[in-house]
């Protein structure tokens, strides 16, 4: 194969992987909507569609001699014909057949076929896609292990975006017909091109469509967004043209001045002269004359330097709103090829409900509303992983098992809610809900305790929504057990941390029993959005304006100490007072905001921490265009970026996360104090205890641990373990479950009977993944509990860096 064919096969590979995820999206949508049995009329319907998407696909496959996905389409398209023929009717144990069909087809595109084969999926889910055509029991989902089913139809999103490839906007129907049924496809699509496709997914007519790679679009978004810098240099100029007309305008007045003493000084003169026939008053009066005569040239002078000044000015005025307008014209429809709706984010998230619930044993709804609301395709793809760990939250922390929703007189099926919004011209609002069993206060204020967060004193004065802000805090968590899904407590600090990176805010209600609602407000793109530019000492800075609640200027007189910190009131309520120069740690100098009576201060908030932070100066609200640091600087603390002014001073945009918890960090002093080091002070290795009885994981883990650093023990079951614990000091112990003599769990159970080793951390990994176990795991006191399957080293010593 000569290099053109190769290239020319690599793009239709390419293209046809595009068609693959269009496909198996639709198809996907229509199962889930297909499962809920909706009323006959529109179960013909989505039958229709997924019949022809299963053609379409099949048709696809064989353009590019990809036989087996063309054989599993082929088997799909006769089940989707026996269902429209009646030969056929939906069962439940149908679903998890097609499902799986759609996972194989994801794991035949995007995986290593020898991988595939290898596992056996092709031969598995053509022989149940066969018995289901023969009128045979499909094999139930139990029979199929859960980690042989490893092409998980969310692997389709995790491609496309690490491929940076945008979803197609063309699907080309085959020509090729196989069964009587695909026949009338092609000319049924032929003679009714108004049909309506699947509710939220694109129809099959788009018309004046391409296909552009993203990296073409990110660099024409680069260009555009530097015109930016262009308009703001206008604006500048402008500026500077108004204040030289300012001072001209000042020269005149005092000049005039000037020039009427001067007629007066050779009125008095030339009287002199007359009077006295001094020839001395002769010569002064000539040295006026020409002074006067100098003042009129210089009147007519000033007179046309005015005149071109103001044309000057009118014309950069002119051009100014011209280049503004042509600027935000052109940048706004650049930000317009970047939007995506949420769609294109949520649609894998219905399968990864349906799936986490079925996990834990639960009955979950996902509802979604306004998904069709578009946003800057950067923000959704940074967006992507909070919103799946706040559904996973609701999930795992939030709906309740069936047993307990039917003792609450709840429905027995829980109900998720994601609703966008539009909330401005230039915001997004989007809502994660559930109607579970909220978030217990008194849980956060002990692990905030426990970490060390707050004081004894501190929580006794806070109330329940200053306490369930702390939910944000990196290493709270209510769970009571550390799993491979949750229990960490780093998830929300992760969503808080890049939820305000990109601009936005994140805030939290729940109601004890009847559920949680997460707010998360988005700026549409990320390009350029509005900043207010403040002045500590000699130094200025951007705040981004999202975050500034108000700016006040408050009198000195009304600062009050509470807790040695300086607070003020404002509507009625206690705010904490710091100066932003103390919280950067910038020097202080004299300030003009301590020499005056009054302060000025700007109020910034980020969920539901507010804190007033004292500047000299708020010059005023403008345009931002934020740029980064570069690699050398890729992580400054309290800075987010740099933004050039359209002088050519380029001024740091603070970090507000950053801000914040630099604020709340800084002493009674309004110093932030370093940390002491002390010389020769060498800290002790932590040991932990192995309980393992297969030699080969026993090793693994010990070398793991002791390349971490820590000094390991090894014993062989609960007994030799517990016999170890009585001669060997150790902060914490990694067991598996199934062992000899002694399991995991009795171990656990045992340990935690010692009023001794009652706070000593228990780690249990374990192949046994179902809810049972896990809920024995905490039952016995478990402290975290780490299943094989999705085991990996970073994540023990993750858990075990949380617990010790």
């Amino acid at each position: 194969m000569d290099k053109e064919d190769s290239e020319f096969l690599k793009r239709i590979l390419a293209t046809f992987k595009i068609e693959v995820k269009e496909h198996l999206d639709a198809m996907f949508s229509g199962l889930l909507e297909l499962e809920k049995f909706p009323p006959l009329e529109r179960q013909v319907e989505i039958i229709e569609d997924i019949f022809r998407e299963s053609h379409s696909l099949k048709g696809a496959a064989r353009a590019v001699n990809d036989i087996e996905v063309e054989n599993i389409c082929q088997l799909l398209e006769s089940i989707f014909a026996a269902l429209k023929r009646k030969r056929l009717v939906l069962f439940p144990g149908l679903f998890g057949v097609l499902y799986r069909a759609i996972d194989g087809l994801a794991g035949l595109t995007y995986q290593e076929k020898q991988d595939v084969f290898d596992k056996g999926w092709v031969t598995v889910i053509q022989h149940d896609l066969r018995d289901i055509l023969e009128g045979g029991i499909p094999r139930q989902e139990e029979f199929i292990k859960k980690e042989d089913i490893t092409a998980d139809y969310s692997g389709l999103q995790q491609y496309m975006t690490e491929e940076g490839t945008a979803p197609a906007e063309i699907i080309q129907i085959s020509e090729k017909e196989c069964i009587d049924e695909s026949k009338q496809v092609d000319s049924g699509i032929r003679r009714s091109e108004s049909r309506q496709s699947l509710p939220g997914k694109r129809s099959l007519f788009i018309e004046s469509t391409v296909r552009i790679a993203t990296a073409k679009l990110h660099s024409v978004m680069l260009q555009a967004e530097e015109i930016v810098s262009a308009k703001l240099v206008a604006v500048q100029q402008v500026k500077d043209l108004r204040d030289i007309r300012g001072m001209l305008d000042q020269w005149k007045n005092e000049f005039s001045r000037l020039r009427s003493g001067i007629k007066q000084v050779r009125n008095q003169i030339m009287q002199c002269e007359v009077s006295n026939r001094n020839p001395e008053f002769q010569d002064i009066s000539l040295q006026i004359t020409r002074f006067q005569e100098f003042f009129d040239w210089n009147t007519a002078y000033m007179k046309s330097l005015e005149e071109r000044l103001l044309s000057l000015l009118k014309l950069s005025e002119q051009e100014q709103r011209s280049l503004g307008s042509m600027v935000d014209n052109l940048l706004t429809d650049t930000k317009k090829l970047f939007l995506l709706p949420f769609s294109s984010l949520l649609e894998v998230f219905p399968k990864v409900v349906r799936e986490l619930s079925k996990d834990q044993h639960k009955h979950a709804e996902l509802v979604i509303k306004g998904e069709n609301i578009e946003i800057d395709r950067r923000i959704l793809e940074e967006m992507k992983d909070p919103f799946m760990h706040i559904v996973r939250n609701c999930i795992d922390h939030g709906i309740e098992t069936p047993e307990e929703r039917e003792k609450r007189g709840k429905p027995v099926q829980g109900k998720i809610q994601i609703v966008i919004s539009q909330k401005d011209s230039g915001k997004v609002e989007a809502i994660v809900s559930d109607d579970g069993k909220g978030i217990d206060a008194a849980k956060v204020r002990s692990a905030a305790l426990k970490l060390g967060i707050i004081s004894q004193e501190e929580a006794k004065t806070f109330n329940e929504n200053e306490i369930l802000s702390f939910i944000f805090q990196s290493g709270i968590s209510t769970s009571p057990i550390i799993t491979d899904i949750s229990g960490r407590g780093l998830g929300l600090a992760i969503v808080q941390e890049k939820v305000e990176r990109l601009g936005g805010i994140i805030s939290m209600e729940t109601v004890q029993g009847k559920g949680t609602q997460f707010k998360i407000v988005l700026p549409m793109t990320i390009a350029t959005f509005l900043g207010i530019l403040v002045s500590t000492g000699e130094h200025l800075f951007v705040i981004p304006t999202i975050n500034v609640e108000q700016v006040v200027r408050i009198k000195r007189d009304g600062i009050k100490t509470v807790e040695n910190r300086e607070t003020i009131q404002l509507h009625g309520k206690s705010i904490s007072l710091v100066r932003l120069d103390d919280t950067l740690e910038l020097p202080r100098k004299g300030k003009k905001s301590e020499d005056s009576g009054f302060i000025t201060a700007v109020i910034l908030g980020t969920a539901e921490r507010r804190i007033a932070f004292v500047v000299d100066q708020v010059l005023g609200e403008q345009e931002v265009l934020m740029k980064g640091l570069g690699k050398q600087l890729s992580r400054v603390r309290n800075i987010a970026g740099s933004n050039v002014l359209g002088t050519g001073k380029v001024v740091p945009v603070l970090n507000i996360s950053d801000l914040m918890k630099s604020a709340v960090k800084t002493g009674i002093s309004g110093i932030a104090k370093p940390v002491a080091l002390v010389e020769g002070n060498t800290e002790k290795k932590k040991s932990v205890l192995v309980v393992e009885d297969s030699i080969t994981s026993r090793m693994l883990l010990k070398n793991i641990l002791e390349t971490a650093g820590y000094h390991v023990i090894v014993t062989v079951d609960g007994v030799d373990a517990f016999t170890t614990l009585r001669t060997e000091d150790v902060d914490l112990v990694v067991s598996d479950v199934d062992m000899p003599r002694m399991n995991g769990f009795d171990l656990t159970a045992k340990i935690r009977g010692e009023v001794k080793f009652s706070e000593l951390p228990v780690v249990l990994v374990t192949a046994l993944d179902s809810r049972e176990d896990r809920e024995r795991g905490i039952d016995v006191g478990a402290n975290a509990y780490i299943v094989k399957s999705s085991f990996d080293q970073s994540n023990l010593l993750e858990v075990i860096r949380k617990l010790i």
